[in-house]
């Protein structure tokens, strides 16, 4: 049973991953077909991301009212059209115009999919839950992302788009077949808006998320595009070298409930955000070769998968009654984070250079350390020697 509730929520961040991701490796060849520089192809991100802060906003109580399957369902088939749209679009504008439909499905799967962890399990299984929901984002990079790389290769970069195409589909077909989950009666778009920022925990909460998002999304944006003109590497070796970190991130975030078991979990979030900028520094300006930057990149990773898994965690807890609304508040930080994250690191690469870049997202990261250190845990307890394991059904 529990693998069943969880597998939709899975797959509809992992769909959300997989429409963001698919940019990384495509960059620099985007930006030669429509002679744009890469701050200007990674502009759609942005729009991706302005969107999805929008719609995320106002879907959030929607998801406390009608259940999670509805929206994950929604959320799929956005996806798809967004990436038949992207692969067709013959100018940049277009390219511009298929991101607002992928970022409306992204607001979509990604809150529903976080906010269908306190549907679906409770007590110690959430955090548990969480682990996977959150490491599963990771799948879009393992899997997704050598084929992404391969088909930009062998065919064309509009080809890879089939890649989160068929992951949307797949999101699809989950949220129409997810089991009904407890509808909490979420009120209207206002209402979900003031019950976050009226809680001063909880808007301290998201704004340590939005923080956070803004540094970690400057780094994944142009990691690709670093190794290509860092390393002359072709887009393929790109598409196998991005996915490492990923494997780290989802073996992490998978046992992370762990760590929260053992160790205070404000403490250990703030010390993985400050983990992860300490760690991007060295990534962005010391490459004596490959296999160094790609082990610091796994080490940003394992940091990223503790502070994401266990501060998700800790965002449900704010809210307990509107599990939707925070959710949909977490959605909207993150995207907004990645509007200012790819924006702002376009800029900085453009006029400073990648080095530079690196010391911009260590401030970032440790801004977001000290924050968390504010934010309330209605569930902290004494830390356990060993954590009772979910067993799933």
């Amino acid at each position: 049973m529990h693998r069943r509730r969880l597998l939709p929520l899975v797959l509809a961040t992992a769909a959300t991953q997989a429409s963001i991701v698919v940019l990384a490796p495509l960059l620099v060849e985007i930006g030669r077909e429509f002679d744009a520089s890469l701050g200007e192809v990674g502009l759609a991100r942005s729009v991706l991301a302005g969107t999805a802060v929008a719609v995320s906003l106002a879907i959030g109580p929607l998801i406390d009212r009608i259940g999670v399957g509805p929206l994950i369902a929604v959320g799929g088939a956005l996806a798809m059209a967004g990436a038949g749209i992207s692969a067709a679009a013959p100018t940049l504008p277009v390219f511009y115009l298929a991101s607002l439909v992928t970022g409306a499905g992204v607001a979509c799967t990604l809150s529903a999919g976080f906010a269908g962890v306190a549907t679906y399990f409770s007590g110690a299984r959430v955090e548990w839950a969480m682990g996977w929901v959150v490491g599963s984002q990771a799948a879009a990079w393992i899997v997704g992302t050598p084929v992404i790389g391969f088909l930009a290769e062998e065919g064309s970069w509009r080809l890879s788009f089939a890649v989160p195409a068929a992951i949307g589909a797949l999101a699809l077909v989950a949220g129409l077949l997810a089991p009904p989950g407890q509808a909490l009666g979420g009120g209207g778009f206002r209402d979900g808006l003031t019950q976050v920022f009226r809680e001063p925990s909880a808007r301290r909460w998201t704004i340590a998320e939005l923080v956070a998002y803004s540094a970690w999304t400057a780094e994944i944006t142009y990691a690709g595009a670093f190794y290509i003109e860092t390393y002359d590497l072709g887009e393929g070796t790109v598409g196998l070298l991005l996915p490492i970190g990923s494997v780290v991130f989802l073996v992490t975030s998978t046992n992370t409930h762990r760590l929260t078991a053992r160790y205070p979990r404000r403490p250990l979030i703030a010390l993985a955000a400050f983990g992860m900028g300490l760690a991007i520094v060295p990534v962005l300006n010391w490459t004596p070769a490959v296999a160094v930057t790609v082990l610091l990149i796994c080490a940003t990773a394992f940091f990223a998968a503790v502070r994401s898994a266990g501060s998700s965690a800790l965002g449900l807890a704010q809210l307990p009654e509107s599990p939707g609304g925070m959710m949909g508040a977490r959605t909207a930080s993150a995207q907004l984070g990645y509007v200012l994250g790819a924006a702002g690191g376009g800029l900085v690469i453009e006029l400073l250079g990648f080095g530079a870049l690196g010391f911009v997202l260590f401030a970032g990261m440790g801004l977001s350390a000290l924050l968390v250190l504010r934010v309330a845990d209605p569930h902290a307890r004494v830390p356990a020697r060993r954590l009772p394991e979910p067993v799933p059904d």
